[in-house]
């Protein structure tokens, strides 16, 4: 897949603006609060339907206009797909493909593919089990909608069940009900996760040998519920929420299924959520995005794009190198300060 065109109106700090994009490497550059970034977030939205900023798709909008509008364009084996979406202060956002509107979110994923790297990116490594957790089902809701339909499914359980146990009705009978779909959902998901790191683990390995030049070893482990099938782990989960009864009902919260779940990261044996460098912590972060990326492609058929924001201002020219070795092949859009960071590499710079 490669993205050709990018259009915003009243999109954050633009009132309107149309980018063309060359087929591999592009860079926009310009000076700090340009509007870089915002460009990158454009395709990021049209990708999976939401921004990597912020959690409230009105702060999009420019400051006293109505509505933004963002209009991203990729062509594939298969022909032009044009992703349109309206981000309107008073109604929740609409979104088209080829100006037919879908009523589900389920119907992007997969149209406008994107991996992302950015200086948050480092989340994955070193912060909070959820920023794991994310980075796992942006992948797996791009190439599955019915991932994406359980993992919308499973949050819905949870909402009712931890609202039931706050309730103050909770009991043996009343939780039953819930702790069999928790199981039952949350079992699926725990699977593909599962899936997915074990595809994800040798490719991100291979990434992160070539990005410190052999001298470490990065290993990937799903950490949750065990189990090859989904009955197994269903079972496995049933018997954990039963033993977490008692503190459920006490913290009025559920503290058993894919929501608590973690991967863990080392490096030579060592775990980087905890005792990795920043160094150590953003190669790593970097080799599993590129690892992403591969995946997402052999998966869907078609490559992503893939955003590197403000990625360069924390390499040495020898990382730089290397990065952009790796990311040759696929479609990338870079944002960077300095227009010298690009030399001796064919890149599409727009300036900003």
């Amino acid at each position: 897949m490669i993205v050709t065109e990018i259009k915003v109106k009243d999109y954050r700090n633009a009132a309107e603006r149309t980018v063309e994009l060359a087929p591999e490497r592009n860079a926009f550059v310009g000076a700090n609060a340009r509007g870089k970034t915002n460009l990158l977030e454009a395709v990021y939205f049209a990708g999976v339907g939401k921004s990597f900023r912020t959690p409230r798709d009105r702060e999009l909008i420019k400051s006293g206009e109505a509505r933004a509008f963002i209009s991203v364009t990729a062509v594939k084996d298969t022909g032009a797909e044009t992703v349109r979406i309206v981000i309107d202060r008073e109604t929740n956002k609409r979104v088209a493909i080829n100006d037919l509107p879908i009523s589900r979110m389920s119907e992007l994923m997969g149209v406008c593919p994107v991996v992302l790297f950015c200086p948050d990116g480092l989340k994955i490594v070193k912060d909070a089990p959820a920023d794991r957790r994310r980075f796992m089902d942006i992948s797996l809701c791009q190439v599955s909608k019915t991932y994406f339909a359980a993992l919308m499914q499973y949050d819905k359980i949870l909402v009712s069940r931890n609202k039931l146990l706050k309730s103050g009705g909770a009991n043996d009978n009343t939780l039953a009900p819930w702790d069999e779909l928790i199981a039952d959902v949350g079992a699926k998901i725990i699977k593909s996760r599962r899936g997915f790191i074990k595809s994800l683990m040798p490719v991100a390995a291979e990434f992160h040998a070539f990005l410190s030049d052999g001298r470490e070893s990065l290993a990937l482990e799903y950490e949750g519920q065990n189990g090859e099938t989904v009955d197994i782990i269903k079972a496995g989960l049933l018997e954990k929420i039963s033993a977490d009864r008692e503190v459920d009902l006490r913290l009025k919260y559920t503290h058993s299924g894919p929501h608590k779940d973690d991967l863990k990261i080392t490096v030579n044996g060592v775990d980087l959520r905890a005792y990795g460098s920043q160094g150590q912590q953003r190669t790593a972060a970097l080799a599993m995005k590129l690892a992403e990326t591969r995946i997402l492609t052999e998966v869907l058929g078609t490559s992503p794009v893939l955003l590197l924001d403000d990625v360069f201002s924390e390499l040495d020219g020898v990382r730089r190198n290397k990065l952009m070795a790796a990311t040759a092949g696929f479609q990338s859009i870079i944002t960077a300060t300095d227009k010298a960071d690009f030399d001796g590499f064919n890149v599409n710079i727009v300036e900003i």
